[in-house]
């Protein structure tokens, strides 16, 4: 019976590149977590993960090794063992442990922690599976609540599992991603396996403020003001031969009206390439914000995953072998990574429903390192507070410092909070 119950699902467009360039040295997992008014009971949290799990197949899964391409199937075995957090955070989660699963959960004290392989679904899959999590947790907690609104998924949660990717998908054989090299920022490294998380909270309404002073939107303010700050501390205010870039990922679900829980993102990049001396920041932000406005538009989104799909669709390119295709895989990945210094996401405004909200004290997120770029910053906010998360692999904070600088130079209050590496 088992056997016949097991099903296999194709790894979307984006998803194939994660397990080839994935390691102990660069895990490609990202984690989101939710702070609670309550410190975290470990029996409930695992009961509640075990109640949500087969309600989300695309979590529901483990990974497996073809012929000519990686595949997902059922995964049969029970939810993975909640433990309270004991290590640094994103660590590479190994297909062969943690019960095959490509996810794991765990707390500490108020908090619960999401960890998520790339491959399985973005951030914004992250949050459906995380806010169901947390829902049943506080149901079971709190059992006024299951009486309330009983024991099943929000009505407007999604458990689609399309590959929007090659539904969306027209043919163009534009390359849209950029390959000119990024200046790099390196430094000495912490230990193994460290990763040093400064976050800083900081009131929606000033943040708007001050962007609307500037003429931008809050993404473009503080992308422009985390490459002012590499441009400050690492390049000193000189030019460079090399562009400060960034990745921006951009969700594409409501470009192309999809609710899939797979990954569903292409990356456009802010580049600013300082060729004089002392750019003021209104400059820089200027160039930014163009810089993102000239991409962020469906037709270019469009050309930039339709490049991808169409390698994938390639007759030829299909029936080579999957060994050859990781080096293929793994030569292109290295030419692009360092076309960027870094990363800045933004998870976005999350909200729940009003029934839980007295229980929820906020979210933030945070991303995992990755070849060429040792600092990554997330956007993610809740309610009337955004927290901006830096994460690091460098011992050096002047970044970090700078980035915080700048806000609080243009009137942003900002509450910094770490997880304790630089104080060790």
């Amino acid at each position: 019976m088992k056997e016949k119950e097991l099903k296999w699902d194709k790894l979307d467009n984006t998803a194939h590149l994660f397990p080839v360039i994935a390691g102990e040295s660069m895990s490609n997992v990202y984690r989101i977590s939710v702070t609670l008014k309550e410190n975290i009971q470990k029996e409930l949290l695992q009961k509640a993960l075990e109640q949500v799990l087969p309600w989300f197949d695309v979590f529901r899964v483990r990974i497996r090794y073809g012929v000519f391409w990686y595949y997902f199937e059922t995964n049969q075995k029970p939810a993975p063992i909640v433990k309270e957090e004991y290590r640094y955070p994103c660590q590479y989660i190994s297909p062969n442990r943690n019960r095959n699963y490509l996810f794991r959960v765990n707390y500490y004290k108020n908090r619960i922690n999401l960890e998520v392989f790339h491959v399985l679904t973005d951030g914004m899959g992250g949050i459906t599976f995380l806010k169901e999590l947390t829902y049943q947790y506080l149901r079971l907690a709190h059992p006024k609540l299951k009486e309330k609104l009983g024991d099943g998924l929000c009505s407007d949660t999604s458990l689609n599992r399309e590959d929007s990717y090659l539904k969306n998908y027209k043919k163009s054989h534009k390359k849209g991603y950029q390959t000119e090299r990024a200046y790099l920022i390196k430094g000495e490294k912490l230990k193994p396996l460290e990763l040093g998380v400064m976050h800083g909270y900081m009131p929606i309404q000033s943040l708007k403020k001050v962007c609307k002073e500037y003429g931008v939107s809050i993404n473009e303010y503080l992308v422009s003001a985390f490459l002012w700050s590499i441009y400050q501390e690492c390049l000193h205010g000189m030019p460079s031969k090399r562009p400060i870039s960034s990745c921006v990922p951009v969700n594409l679900r409501p470009y192309f009206d999809s609710i899939t829980m797979k990954n569903f993102f292409v990356i456009v990049s802010a580049v600013f390439h300082p060729q004089k001396e002392n750019y003021s920041f209104e400059e820089v932000t200027q160039i930014v914000s163009e810089s993102l406005r000239s991409q962020i538009n469906r037709e270019h989104l469009e050309n930039l995953f339709a490049y991808n799909v169409s390698n994938e669709k390639n007759f030829i390119l299909r029936a080579v072998p999957l060994f050859i295709k990781n080096i293929a895989i793994r030569h292109v990945y290295h030419n692009s990574a360092l076309a960027n210094t870094t990363t800045v996401t933004n998870i976005g405004n999350i909200q729940v429903r009003e029934e839980y909200q007295e229980y929820i004290e906020g979210f933030y997120a945070f991303l995992s390192m990755s070849e060429g770029q040792n600092i990554k910053g997330t956007i993610c906010s809740y309610r009337d507070t955004l927290v901006f998360t830096i994460s690091s692999n460098l011992a050096d904070v002047s970044v970090q410092r700078g980035f915080f600088r700048r806000l609080s130079e243009d009137g942003i209050p900002v509450r910094i909070e770490t997880n304790g590496v630089y104080e060790e």
